[in-house]
């Protein structure tokens, strides 16, 4: 089976990049939560390898929250049904056997300690919980005031005093002693800042260094980037998966390599990370999309690329996804790459993406049958579009196609 040489901080550390962009305007906060989590733990001398879980379980807390309207809720201090993401958190990371053991901190990470400590779990699991929970509250309530370094100094102590209200109820008594300690200093809060946030997590994940992963581990941690992509809206459920399957079809079909068939595969799925910058609304609007939000669409691709380009192993990959509604004419986007400058497996995905798109149901319309769609990718072809070749390829293989864009084959 192939391998891939991949360092998993770094996947980590770019989800955590993509989780930045359902909030907007919430930027950062799983690396805030991380580093804020990280010094309660190191206050409380946790051994190195519980830190790094402690970090990586902080860094993806809210891994479960793909709508911008379920983010919005987010920034209230408590709020009902606030569980439902920690159980999607749970339910993503359990599919994937490189993250699966953060999977009980993800899920009771807003889970009160007076009900937590009587659970049937190891403390370790149940304290990185409840750290993440605690400093998560926090900072929220830091949320008003990171515009300004005063204000947030001036405001400090009544989050200090907030969270020490919750101590044995919310918060573990120990969690909340070392928060008390390690906050005291300005530092603390200063550090709260991108930069310096950025700075801290950027260390973090140089610690560790590439390692061999078999495709079916790397598979299970891209899927879960897909996953949270395709949850956004009933509408591109299975979207990612089914492009990942085409386009892995459409290469074999061309007699590519194992190796060139599976980072096929692993683009399909990744094609449409930077989706999660893009409102909900706009994906489920059942007209035609205005002029600006049409211009916040165009830019998911481009998303895609500065969220995968950081992690070594798969550059190429990103590439490939990054390029998939750029066009053989030069009309496409985001680079307006002409023919010449777009791979064939970049062509593939983009054949993949448009018909998987018109197979499945849209707010706009019903999917459309073979021969429908057939005849939109001819039509594609002949304005320049499109690759002849891969849509010939389609042609000539249409009903396995179809089957495979919607996951039958």
């Amino acid at each position: 089976m192939t391998t891939f040489n991949i360092n998993v901080h770094e996947a980590v550390y770019s989800l955590s990049d993509a989780l930045d962009l359902v909030g907007v305007t919430h930027l950062h906060h799983g690396k805030r939560v991380a580093y804020m989590a990280a010094e309660c733990g190191k206050y409380l001398g946790w051994r190195e390898s519980r830190l790094d879980d402690l970090f990586q379980a902080a860094i993806l807390h809210d891994c479960g929250v793909s709508k911008t309207v379920v983010h919005e809720r987010l920034a209230q201090f408590e709020w009902e049904d606030e569980v439902d993401h920690c159980k999607l958190g749970e339910a993503l990371l359990n599919s994937c056997p490189l993250l699966k053991k953060l999977s009980p901190i993800v899920r009771h990470h807003h889970t009160h300690w007076s009900e937590l400590k009587n659970l049937d779990l190891p403390d370790e699991a149940k304290y990185n919980a409840n750290c993440i929970y605690m400093v998560d509250r926090v900072d929220i309530l830091t949320l008003s005031a990171l515009v300004d370094e005063s204000v947030l100094l001036l405001g400090k102590e009544k989050i200090r005093q907030k969270i020490m209200s919750k101590k044995g109820d919310w918060f573990a008594p120990e969690l909340v002693d070392a928060f008390m300690d390690v906050s005291r200093s300005e530092a603390f809060w200063f550090s709260l800042e991108a930069e310096h946030v950025n700075g801290y997590t950027s260390t973090w994940k140089s610690h560790t260094h590439a390692q061999d992963i078999e495709f079916d581990e790397l598979r299970s941690l891209v899927h879960l980037f897909s996953c949270i992509v395709d949850a956004k809206s009933p509408f591109t459920k299975e979207h990612s998966d089914g492009v990942a399957n085409l386009s892995k079809y459409l290469g074999e079909l061309f007699h590519l390599s194992e190796k060139s068939c599976e980072m096929l595969e692993l683009a399909g799925l990744l094609h449409d990370i930077g989706k999660l910058r893009v409102p909900d609304e706009y994906l489920e609007k059942p007209g035609k999309l205005s002029p600006e939000e049409y211009s916040i669409i165009q830019r998911h691709s481009f998303d895609t690329f500065n969220i995968l380009k950081n992690i070594h192993g798969i550059q190429e990959i990103a590439l490939w996804a990054a390029q998939h509604h750029e066009r053989v004419d030069g009309t496409g986007y985001p680079y307006h790459l002409q023919a010449d400058g777009i791979s064939l497996e970049a062509r593939i995905i983009a054949v993949a993406d448009v018909f998987q798109a018109l197979a499945q149901k849209r707010p706009y319309r019903e999917p459309l049958q073979p021969d429908a769609i057939m005849e939109i990718l001819t039509n594609q072809v002949s304005v320049g579009h499109l690759d002849g070749d891969v849509v010939e390829c389609v042609e000539k293989n249409l009903i396995s196609c179809w089957e495979a864009a919607l996951l039958k084959k």
